[in-house]
């Protein structure tokens, strides 16, 4: 028998008994998904319900869920200024509309959002935790993202250890979503399933499990730098994810699409995924979130009725 002495100071041995805390925790899933199935039963549910929630307020809505996000190896201190002010200036000229949920930035950042962000109720997020790969020393991940909440940050979004999870390795993926959230300090985390990686519905409802389980607050389809990045069909797994799991643990958990959602079309079929599975408290209590750096000039110019490019 041998130990795997892991970071959450305790050896686990690896037997049998050990090994099944987590096959027990997927059994008390649906895990008989086929992908073909669950292709057509997302589009089936976005062809019948679409039109119906493409309408200005479901608009408004879907602004207040943008985390508006700059992940660029350009980003500079004075172009993050510059991003943030705009996201000042739109709140100041528009108080009437929706105020948008984050600006989502790489963690050097945050105490420049932090300390320039003025409009309310807008959170700052950061990647953290060897983003986008999560291929780091987990004493990387944990300290990272505590000096982005130190800086400022008030929600960390992390990327699982698809290599470990792929591998079967799940309590590693646990205990470093566990170190993070630890290492977050209350900030809520939002953990990346990154699911054009995991390919099939049952990895991503296996990862979708899992990262709940080890005290995630949000999870994410993509970092935006694999392809497929966000997918209807993604949602829609992870969605059933979050209401099984709900109804288990009595534990709500949020859902945020990120990566390749380009028109104001998708984010509504994104949203009808939500609507039609999780309900609509659940996207009035800002549990639902969208990651972009483009969706948010285009939602505006559609509920303004005039191409403008306020971000």
């Amino acid at each position: 028998m041998t130990e795997n002495h892991c970071h959450c100071h305790h050896d686990h041995h690896e037997d049998g008994e050990h090994a099944s805390v987590y096959e027990q925790a997927f059994s008390k899933f649906d895990l008989h998904l086929h992908d073909e199935a669950v292709s057509n039963a997302v589009h089936a549910l976005v062809e019948k319900h679409c039109a119906e929630y493409n309408t200005p307020e479901v608009k408004r809505s879907l602004l207040g869920t943008v985390e508006l996000t700059t992940l660029k190896v350009t980003d500079s201190q004075e172009s993050v200024l510059a991003f943030t002010e705009k996201v000042n200036r739109f709140a100041d000229e528009h108080p009437d509309l929706p105020h948008l949920a984050t600006i989502c930035v790489y963690p050097n950042f945050a105490k420049i959002v932090s300390q320039s962000l003025e409009a309310d109720q807008v959170e700052v997020a950061c990647v953290a935790g060897g983003f986008p790969s999560s291929q780091t020393f987990i004493e990387i991940k944990t300290a990272e993202t505590a000096l982005a909440v130190h800086d400022g940050a008030t929600e960390i979004d992390c990327v699982l250890n698809v290599g470990a999870f792929l591998s079967g390795d799940y309590e590693t993926c646990a205990d470093e979503i566990a170190e993070i959230k630890a290492a977050a300090g209350g900030c809520p985390l939002k953990v990346i399933l990154e699911t054009g990686a995991l390919q099939t519905a049952v990895n991503i409802k296996k990862a979708s499990i899992l990262a709940m389980y080890a005290g995630a607050d949000f999870i994410k389809t993509s970092t935006g730098k694999i392809e497929p990045a966000a997918t209807l069909e993604a949602a829609y797994v992870m969605c059933q994810a979050i209401r099984e799991y709900q109804q288990q643990s009595g534990r709500l958990v949020g859902f945020k699409a990120a990566g390749g959602i380009k028109t104001v079309d998708e984010a509504v079929q994104f949203y009808t995924v939500v609507r039609e599975l999780l309900g609509v408290d659940f996207v009035n209590q800002g549990l639902f979130r969208i990651g972009t750096s483009r969706l948010a000039n285009l939602l505006v110019s559609d509920i303004l009725g005039e191409a403008v490019k306020p971000f």
